[in-house]
């Protein structure tokens, strides 16, 4: 049984690829496995998969022939996991030549998850760190909070027995994998932080940084976490946190759609503004801290807006 498996789910990133791979082919820790899933590519992504397979064991590769996004084809590979501990690495970014081993030794008996130390790298060469106050270990509770509102990243490697009973979420095709990253911070006795870098590549191409409908997803893929929140039972102080980010994320989106929707087609207008409604409907206003909204002058404002965007499309 390998020590880690790390998850690399591929889509049309050829020109990025062999990064990513040379970074987990040399790593001191040589007790891995790679698992490739090709999302039905266009490019040379799937060759370049072939090609590092038959020059290295660790690395197995399976080729889908329908793309079906990120949270599906990380799942086709955890289903064929067997380290001990398993991540993922998307296939633009890249690792520090002893990430995995600095990761390994800061599992302990009572530790779940580690979370690697996140670089952005920027087109121009720049890096800069994830901001995250400093700490060491916290209790799995504690992490999961902090991920709500992402005081802390979600670039970690967890426990094989938490990833197996919890794989990614594919109710969206973008966002609601971070569904799962709060999952397991939930179910972690301690999570630890460690030195070992994850390069983060930051470029326009990606769906945070386009004007594009999928942007919506991010709401519905809120929608989704609260479900499971209450399915989880969490404390009425987790859900008036995560209501209050709910609220806010809507108030950004609706701002975006406001700025940029005559740069969306008309079909794509009305979807953001069914979806924006949808979930309006579904945020308990009770739970929403009201010292936030008055904080960014929203309270009014803000409210008649939401209250009057179905059925507009201007």
């Amino acid at each position: 049984m390998p020590k880690i498996s790390i998850l690399v789910a591929v889509y049309n990133t050829a020109a990025y690829l062999p990064q990513c791979l040379d970074s987990l082919l040399s790593q001191t820790l040589k007790d891995i496995e790679v698992l490739c899933v090709d999302d039905a590519s266009t490019d040379k992504s799937l060759e370049i998969l072939h090609q590092y397979a038959e020059k290295d064991e660790r690395v197995k590769v399976f080729a889908l022939k329908e793309n079906r996004g990120q949270a599906h084809a990380r799942n086709v590979g955890l289903s064929h996991a067997t380290g001990d501990y398993i991540g993922f690495v998307d296939s633009d970014d890249w690792l520090s030549r002893d990430a995995l081993e600095k990761v390994c030794e800061s599992f302990r008996d009572d530790v779940d998850s580690v979370l690697f130390r996140v670089l952005y790298a920027y087109p121009d060469g720049r890096m800069r760190d994830y901001e995250m106050s400093p700490f060491t270990t916290m209790t799995g509770d504690e992490a999961f909070r902090a991920s709500l509102t992402w005081q802390i990243h979600g670039c970690y490697v967890v426990r094989n027995s938490i990833h197996k009973a919890h794989p990614y979420d594919e109710s969206q095709r973008a966002y609601s994998d971070d569904n799962t990253t709060r999952i397991h911070y939930y179910y972690s006795r301690k999570v630890a932080y460690c030195e070992g870098v994850y390069y983060y590549r930051q470029h326009t191409s990606s769906t945070t940084h386009n004007i594009s409908v999928r942007r919506f997803d991010f709401l519905l893929a809120n929608e989704s976490m609260r479900r499971q929140l209450l399915s989880l039972g969490a404390s009425e102080e987790t859900l008036r946190c995560f209501e209050t980010v709910r609220w806010l994320n809507l108030v950004g989106l609706y701002m975006f759609y406001f700025l940029h929707r005559h740069e969306l087609s008309p079909t794509d207008r009305q979807h953001g503004l069914s979806v924006m409604h949808h979930v309006w409907q579904t945020i308990n206003l009770k739970q929403v801290n009201p010292s936030i909204k008055r904080k960014f002058g929203l309270q009014e404002e803000v409210y008649f807006w939401l209250r009057g965007i179905v059925g507009r499309n201007k």
